[in-house]
């Protein structure tokens, strides 16, 4: 995605604290080395490709005003193949629950049921799918482990964390069930 005309991160580096930097072996909810808080990076010119290639959300969607800016919100929204991702500040952890973010959380998790994508906070290393009618916390979702969701028509009525091996003994006939990747490295799709 290209960032928007009309925006750019400023002073907002929180994407620098809560995403995780391969190339750096940078862990998530960690300040990187090169980073000087509410300034930028120490090393733009030689940062690693996928920082360059990185853009939250609030960038490029207009439709995400002021409000949603990381610095602010203390969210940083990305994407992955199966929907939106939601990434707290872990020094703000509830900021998520806080409006305008909490209700258009609902609305986003609200229209992913009905287009089979999720919605996904993230606070700390724990993981929180939110659905139209309620919220699963999940714990920590290890790299060998998927979120299946049990579904009833498209609404979400069940939730759990398994080990991908146990994906296939994990369906029942009678249950339609969908199965998302886990995030083990908690980063964005890019």
């Amino acid at each position: 995605m290209t960032p928007s005309v009309k925006r750019s991160c400023g002073d907002c580096t929180l994407c620098c604290k809560v995403m995780a930097i391969e190339a750096l072996a940078k862990p998530a909810n960690a300040w990187c080395r090169h980073c000087k808080p509410g300034r930028g990076c120490s090393t733009y010119a030689a940062r690693p490709g996928e920082c360059k290639a990185f853009a939250c959300l609030w960038l490029v969607n207009d439709l995400l005003d002021e409000r949603w800016k990381p610095s602010r919100s203390k969210l940083v929204l990305t994407t992955s193949k199966d929907g939106i991702e939601v990434r707290c500040d872990p020094g703000s952890p509830n900021a998520w629950r806080k409006e305008p973010y909490a209700a258009d959380i609902r609305a986003w998790a609200a229209e992913g049921e009905r287009n089979d994508m999720t919605v996904v906070v993230i606070v700390g290393k724990r993981l929180i799918l939110v659905t139209r009618e309620r919220e699963f916390d999940l714990g920590i979702v290890g790299p060998d482990e998927r979120i299946v969701r049990e579904l009833e028509g498209t609404k979400v009525v069940d939730a759990r964390v398994v080990k991908e091996s146990e994906i296939a003994a994990a369906a029942s006939p009678e249950q339609r069930q969908k199965t998302n990747r886990g995030l083990p490295d908690m980063k964005a799709s890019r």
